[in-house]
């Protein structure tokens, strides 16, 4: 009996501690972390320094300022200072401000809710319709994808513009820049690739322009019917230029989300000049010293990080099909970062301004411009087809000047003469409506027909018979 009751006594005994033990467990799991608050001791133009805060770069903090906290991103250190760039208004700070480090790194906020919707670079809505319900997370700035695993590019992406379909033909996963100065056409030309393409969706970011011209886009260009299959993220140029960053990186994200479904997503970008230029305003700021006209070394290895995110997935899934517009800024083709794309995209479209003042739109220039994967995406016919056009074409610009002043005399040249008569056909043929869609077999019937070609295996045929 008495050691039964020994027995019983331990056993309560113990329980009571193990009870006891799981209530401190309970409290040390909710436990919240030693934060370690710094304080601003600089700021200079667009750099916050503070001092007293370990974060990683990309890292979240607040700024505590009587106005309210003001939300920056760690951009760099050095020895105990740690540089941050403001995400909002950074107007109120104080000297010894101080600054709460946070542990999370900026996030895209994805889900099936964007579609037909406008939002800014912080996922937030502009177009007055609610709240949006995101339903996943995805790192802002992407995941590499293995090359090898990607999927060729071997299917036309038709993008609804005759001139591109017929003789600049872009795959499913090609990344193509589009190339153009100031005012000649090129919102209007992404706008109708917006609105007559056969990708399952559309992705615009529309980073850095002006404010007048992001409503104009959306209202005008874009249109209702262009917006029921579209996601636009804007950020103007008044924004800081870690946001317009931020709307680069979070539409590209949002393409990335849609592929991962398995569709087919064109991501328009206009314009990755303006990208360029935020990260020039950010690494100058911190002392990245100026490379090439003023652009520091980090731009152009920012560049292909971005433009490497599009492209196709692996085999059987979705794709990004991506058009960066790149403004050449007074209309020089050498410039840092017309050159630096040209380098790292699959092709470039060109538009000139002499062709934009004679009235030809869309003012593409056919000579200057070129898609890298057109020769393994097309038929021989189509591809023979485009070849003629394009001698035609450029026989006729190299003889302008003789043929304008009656110089040229007929019979001289029948390659001169034969491009006096298609001429007028050809530049017919170049132009196209707004309003009007040009679907991919209606481009390639109306190449074979103004160039007068016929199927290289009837015309062999009929020879050898």
């Amino acid at each position: 009996m008495k050691a039964s009751a020994v027995s019983v006594h331990d056993v309560s005994h113990e329980a009571r501690w193990l009870k006891r033990l799981k209530k401190y467990e309970k409290r040390a799991l909710q436990a919240q972390p030693m934060l370690v608050e710094g304080r601003v001791t600089r700021v200079v133009g667009l750099t916050i320094e503070a001092v007293g805060i370990h974060a990683p770069v990309g890292a979240r903090c607040l700024i505590h300022a009587p106005g309210g906290a003001v939300e920056s991103e760690v951009v760099g250190f050095a020895e105990d200072r740690t540089f941050l760039m403001p995400i909002g208004d950074s107007r109120g700070l104080m000297p010894n401000a101080r600054v709460t480090p946070g542990e999370d790194t900026y996030d895209a906020l994805v889900g099936d809710d964007l579609l037909g919707r406008v939002i800014d670079a912080s996922g937030h809505p502009l177009d007055g319709q609610g709240r949006i319900r995101y339903t996943a997370r995805q790192p802002l700035q992407g995941k590499s994808i293995n090359p090898l695993l990607r999927w060729p590019i071997d299917t036309p992406l038709d993008v609804g513009v005759r001139a591109i379909n017929s003789l600049l033909t872009v795959g499913r996963g090609q990344r193509i820049g589009l190339f153009a100065g100031s005012g000649v056409g090129k919102s209007v030309l992404l706008g109708m690739m917006t609105k007559y393409t056969n990708a399952d969706v559309v992705v615009v970011g529309l980073i850095g322009e002006r404010g007048r011209e992001v409503k104009e886009f959306v209202e005008n260009i874009l249109g209702a019917a262009g917006r029921e299959r579209a996601v636009v993220v804007a950020s103007p140029a008044d924004n800081p230029p870690l946001l317009r960053m931020h709307g680069a990186w979070l539409s590209t994200a949002i393409a990335e989300y849609y592929r991962d479904q398995g569709k087919h997503v064109l991501l328009l970008m206009d314009s990755l000049t303006r990208f360029a230029q935020a990260q020039r305003e950010i690494a100058l700021a911190i002392g990245e010293p100026p490379a090439t006209k003023g652009y520091p070394p980090s731009v152009f290895a920012q560049l292909p990080q971005l433009v490497e995110r599009a492209g196709n997935g692996g085999k059987g899934g979705g794709s990004i099909s991506a058009f960066y517009t790149v403004l050449a800024e007074g209309d020089d083709q050498n410039d840092p970062v017309v050159d630096s794309a040209r380098a790292i995209l699959d092709g470039h479209v060109v538009l000139s301004r002499e062709v934009a003042e004679s009235g030809h739109y869309p003012a593409i220039d056919i000579e200057g411009s070129v898609s890298r994967v057109m020769n393994d995406i097309v038929s021989e016919e189509h591809l023979f087809a485009a070849r003629r056009f394009r001698q035609i074409y450029s026989t006729y610009h190299m003889n302008h000047d003789l043929i304008s002043v009656g110089a040229y005399k007929s019979g001289s040249n029948p390659q001169v003469d034969e491009a006096i008569h298609y001429y007028p056909r050809l530049t017919e043929f170049l132009q196209q409506d707004k309003e009007s869609a040009v679907d991919f077999e209606q481009s390639l019937s109306g190449l074979l027909a103004v160039t007068d070609v016929e199927q290289p295996n009837e015309a062999h045929a009929g020879e050898s018979e």
